[in-house]
């Protein structure tokens, strides 16, 4: 009988190449990972494929290869940077004789390090079960065990179905949940609408800069680090710009490339406030040598919770790193389509208000159009 192997913090990272591009920037973005997560990565293995193996994902030969490294340098942990099936899973393990984690379980595993409020916890965990619930049946093998004892031998439940039953219960009741915050955060953004506020949300990779950049427009004190995924919840304020009035700038969760889908669909009602955003701040991280595929996958998720038709203009942030200079760009039909700044220092923030300002004057300006020419409709 399979039992799981228990955790351990001593990590092998695997990552396999199936010509994508970009092996390196992957690596150590999983290594970033893994030490948020609080492991230390102890080997890496790499590999080429033209297709996951079905049974081990990696083929036979690279598993061996994969608990030498681990056996070698006493690890206790295999994280592969990819998604892997439930069988698959339980056949690495079986074979490794150590716990064997995914791409997804492992930014699951981050999220619920990083929660604080209570609706994040909330979102979190119905994430991490409705992850869980399909690896129920091939994972754990005790829970395929029918209930023992008097009064209970027969054809009665067996774990697995009673395991499946609770785990569906505590689903609905954390979604019941998450629909009432959810309708409290609509009810907040009416408010703003009724105001004719304009509404803009920070979206980015995640460390790009995008607390900090609040913090310095804002003075709001938000945590920022610099680690993948300081920010969970949501955070709003209000921003005075002079003429333009005020705006309500909010702060977002960052976004990963491969982000889990369970995670999307579990973080709708934060995410909810970029979807419904008037304007988007997309903060990259100008240092970064792989900024154009953080670029991309911004962008991937942003078609998928559908605000990928928001008008949207990129701050690249950290010049202070890539040496830089401060400046705002635009395209050739002469829209702003950039903005160069360095959060941290405080270098081009005053082009972004400036930049804020013009788009909050416009914003007011097409509000009152649209209201007279429903007046001279009546």
């Amino acid at each position: 009988m399979f039992e799981r192997p228990s955790a351990g913090n001593r990590a092998v990272l695997v990552q396999v190449d199936f010509g994508q591009g970009g092996i390196d920037e992957r690596l150590a973005e999983v290594g970033l990972l893994a030490s948020s997560a609080g492991a230390s990565v102890v080997g890496v293995v790499q590999g080429r494929r033209q297709a996951p193996d079905p049974a081990l994902y990696v083929g036979k030969g690279k598993a061996e290869e994969i608990g030498q490294v681990a056996q070698m340098n006493d690890a206790d942990l295999v994280i592969f940077n990819h998604d892997i099936t439930a069988a698959q899973q339980r056949n690495l393990e079986r074979k490794l004789n150590c716990r064997v984690v995914d791409r997804s379980a492992l930014i699951l595993d981050i999220f619920a390090l990083r929660a604080k409020s209570h609706e994040g916890k909330l979102q979190v965990e119905l994430a991490q079960l409705q992850h869980l619930s399909t690896r129920l049946v091939r994972g754990w093998t005790h829970l395929e065990r029918q209930k023992g004892g008097i009064g209970l031998r027969g054809p009665g439940e067996k774990q697995l179905e009673t395991d499946r039953r609770l785990l569906g219960e505590r689903v609905k009741m954390l979604k019941a949940r998450l629909t009432v915050l959810e309708r409290q955060r609509a009810v907040r953004r009416r408010s703003r609408e009724r105001r004719d506020v304009l509404s803009v949300s920070l979206v980015g990779y995640t460390n790009a800069g995008k607390s900090t950049l609040f913090n310095a427009l804002t003075k709001a004190g938000a945590y920022a680090a610099d680690q993948l995924f300081a920010t969970l919840d949501t955070t709003s304020r209000r921003l005075f710009l002079g003429e333009a009035g005020n705006i309500v700038l909010s702060d977002t969760v960052g976004f990963i490339r491969d982000l889990p889908h369970s995670l999307v669909a579990a973080f709708h009602a934060t995410l909810e406030e970029t979807v419904s955003a008037d304007l988007l701040l997309h903060v990259v991280d100008s240092s970064s040598d792989d900024r154009e595929g953080q670029i991309a996958a911004v962008n991937g998720v942003l078609e998928e919770i559908g605000a990928g038709m928001l008008p949207q203009i990129q701050v690249w942030n950290k010049i202070d790193a890539s040496m830089a200079s401060a400046e705002v760009q635009q395209d050739a039909c002469g829209n702003i389509s950039r903005v160069l700044l360095s959060a941290r220092s405080g270098e081009g923030l005053v082009l972004l208000r400036q930049v804020l300002a013009d788009v909050a004057l416009k914003h007011k300006a097409s509000l009152a159009a649209i209201s007279e020419s429903r007046d001279e409709s009546y």
